[in-house]
């Protein structure tokens, strides 16, 4: 016989109560109209430019490298056309110092972060150039692996604690990450250590095909900060300006020796997971229309025209430039050497053992035949 409890406690109710905690930041709304002007970042007509031209760019970035993608000039690409505002004012926030953890789907910020355009499409054809970076750029290479990352970033932010840096680390990664023991365990020892890192959790809906709904049974992600002590806050991910004010904030709760700030952004990918999947066996058109009208650089267009600041001639300047400078990437990548067996071997060991540098000379001879 099963015993019954006779305490009064609701926890139904307490549930329930959650997403109450964690309200929705949002300065610019989808009409371009400031809605929350106590909340509007304090940039300079430059600045509001200089973010707008990096919006544009990323947008015709990723509109030409997805038609490289299916021209069979590019590996596999993740689309980030929809999510510019919690990707690019998200990088536009950092410091020159701060350091970059991103997705796959993130290269966009990484290019802005200082990452040279013709790395990034040795990336996407599995190039081992494609990861050399330069010494001074602070950022890891896109991370494949779900929440793989979260850790090392946290790490990274540990470092500069010890070393007493004035630098954050911030990481991106989708909503799929937060179900993932790597996220926890990340958020959980930068609380411990109090360390300067900034997750921003860009919530787009869908962990591939999988709904948020059906990964989680909490209503916000914001909310899993609380389990390692720490800050957590839902921002409009379609809003630029409440992602650049909320990831300044947080930067500078971080940069005091506050701790961690986990960020929700809840955005929206227009098109495809990867270009190897298709979202209409799991996504209404209707779903997509509906936030196709919560576009950023709409929003953020109109904002820009009211104040005199943007104009139709200007955006067509970056996007040639973007253009251009995508064409000279990709001769440039034309012109790489060819990739060696050898030299997967000899990129294995910093000290290769005897077996290895059997199969080195093996495969080098091999090589040397081929050339001949």
């Amino acid at each position: 016989m099963s015993k019954k409890s006779t305490t009064k406690l609701d926890l139904v109710s307490l549930v329930k109560g959650y997403k109450d905690s964690f309200p929705f930041y949002q300065v610019l709304a989808p009409s371009g109209e400031i809605v929350h002007s106590d909340l509007e970042p304090k940039l300079s007509d430059e600045e509001l430019t200089t973010l707008m031209k990096r919006l544009v760019w990323a947008r015709t970035y990723d509109k030409r490298v997805t038609l490289l993608n299916r021209q069979g000039a590019l590996g596999n690409y993740a689309p980030g056309g929809g999510q510019e505002a919690s990707q690019i004012a998200t990088q536009y926030a950092l410091g020159e110092k701060d350091f970059f953890a991103g997705t796959y789907r993130d290269l966009a910020p990484l290019i802005l972060h200082g990452l040279p355009l013709e790395k990034a499409f040795l990336w996407y054809k599995g190039h081992m150039k494609g990861n050399e970076y330069p010494e001074d750029l602070q950022a890891y290479a896109p991370q494949v692996i779900v929440g793989g990352h979260i850790t090392h970033a946290m790490g990274v932010a540990f470092g500069m604690k010890k070393r007493n840096k004035k630098s954050i680390v911030l990481s991106l990664s989708g909503d799929g990450a937060t179900s993932q023991g790597d996220f926890y365990e990340g958020i959980n020892f930068a609380g411990a250590y109090q360390v300067p890192y900034v997750a921003v959790v860009q919530n787009n809906g869908y962990g591939i095909s999988v709904p948020v709904e059906q990964q989680t049974a909490a209503e916000t992600l914001a909310q899993k900060a609380v389990a390692a002590g720490i800050p957590g806050i839902r921002v409009d991910g379609m809003d630029p300006l409440a992602m650049y004010a909320a990831v300044s904030t947080a930067r500078e709760h971080a940069l005091a020796g506050k701790g961690p700030v986990v960020i929700e952004a809840l955005t929206y990918r227009f098109g495809p997971h990867t270009m190897s999947d298709d979202p209409t066996r799991y996504r209404l058109a209707k779903e997509l229309g509906e936030w196709e009208q919560k576009d950023p650089l709409v929003r953020m267009r109109t904002y820009l025209n009211n104040k005199g600041l943007w104009t139709e001639e200007r955006e067509k300047e970056v996007e040639e430039s973007c253009k251009q400078e995508i064409k000279d990437a990709v001769a440039a990548i034309g012109q790489a050497d060819k990739q060696k067996v050898s030299d997967f071997l000899k990129n294995m060991y910093e000290v290769s053992p005897q077996n290895i540098q059997e199969q080195i000379a093996e495969y080098e001879a091999r090589e040397m035949k081929e050339d001949e």
